[in-house]
């Protein structure tokens, strides 16, 4: 796992020339790439959701697309549109910006459902159908939204159904005093976006992501994994649970944290870093638990409480 390891110090080192003091979320951004999953970024306005997005697409040598989400936008705006040809004779297909590597849906709860919608065969199959005709998309694909969870006017709260497919959701807060000033400093003369360049090919990237599958995960971690997911959905302040696809992303996950820190096994404390970012999402809070404040973030935090640590030997 030392490939994967050395993969993730360059692309740390890259990414923190712009995104200053949240190693933390880098991390789970770069998890979510070796998994080949998506990204939630949640957080209010200016605390750099859309730069972290930004940055990342151009440390890595990716096509690199960007969807502004409007109420007015429809689904062919992102998914394509067929347009007949008089030379020809014949409809041909151009793809809208969703046939890219690297996606940022920008303020992705500012878009109706029906336009919400056209992502999910995209973001589950790595395809889009339009008018019958099934194209793929190019691999690595990685969806990284953002969202506002503050302000709701004008907007469309993400269907279950959309936040299932997005393997973690990343928080990043405001920066601490000294970070800030840093930010200050940096952008003095220009932005540091600026002088940012690839590190890596989408060649690189996918051979990193299948590195990570061989990454050995016991059965007690296994056991671990859905015990968590279980407890999710037999708790008496949840209305509805994390599904499969929640242990499925904890166990991928798991195997990409640990091989970013050079093991080339999982640790129960992989899984227990990884609860919250994978499965708060995913839970639907019961309305009488909403009433007395309860959040799914603490939920899965009593529920990480209360479920033995598995012990012994976790190397194959």
């Amino acid at each position: 796992m030392t490939d994967v390891k050395a993969f993730g110090e360059t692309l740390f080192e890259n990414l923190e020339k712009v995104v200053i003091g949240k190693h933390n979320a880098l991390e789970m951004v770069v998890t979510g790439l070796l998994c080949q999953g998506h990204v939630l970024i949640e957080d209010v306005p200016g605390v750099g959701k859309t730069v972290m997005a930004r940055t990342m697409a151009k440390s890595l040598g990716c096509a690199f697309n960007r969807v502004q989400f409007t109420p007015d936008m429809l689904p062919s705006d992102v998914t394509g549109v067929s347009i007949f040809n008089q030379e020809t004779r014949k409809f041909e297909f151009r793809p809208g910006p969703i046939f890219g590597q690297v996606i940022l849906a920008d303020e992705i709860n500012r878009a109706t459902p029906k336009t919400q919608a056209a992502l999910l065969e995209a973001m589950d199959e790595r395809q889009v159908t339009v008018d019958g005709v099934t194209n793929p998309l190019p691999r690595p694909f990685m969806v990284l939204a953002t969202q506002n969870p503050i302000e709701y006017e004008g907007t469309f709260p993400l269907p279950e159904a959309q936040l299932d497919r997005f393997l973690l959701r990343v928080r990043l807060g405001y920066p601490n005093l000294l970070d800030e000033v840093a930010v200050l400093e940096g952008q003095q003369l220009r932005h540091p976006i600026e002088s940012i360049e690839s590190v890596f090919t989408a060649e690189e990237v996918l051979a990193a992501a299948e590195a990570v599958k061989s990454v050995y995960v016991a059965g007690s971690i296994k056991r671990y994994i859905v015990e968590l997911t279980h407890r999710t959905r037999n708790n008496a302040d949840v209305y509805l649970g994390a599904s499969p696809r929640g242990s499925l992303g904890l166990f991928r996950a798991g195997q990409a944290r640990a091989a970013l820190n050079g093991r080339d096994h999982v640790l129960p404390d992989d899984i227990k870093a990884l609860a919250q970012p994978i499965l708060a999402h995913r839970i639907i809070v019961n309305p009488a638990a909403r009433l007395r404040e309860v959040t799914a973030e603490r939920i899965v935090q009593e529920i990480l409480l209360s479920v033995p640590v598995p012990g012994g030997s976790f190397q194959s």
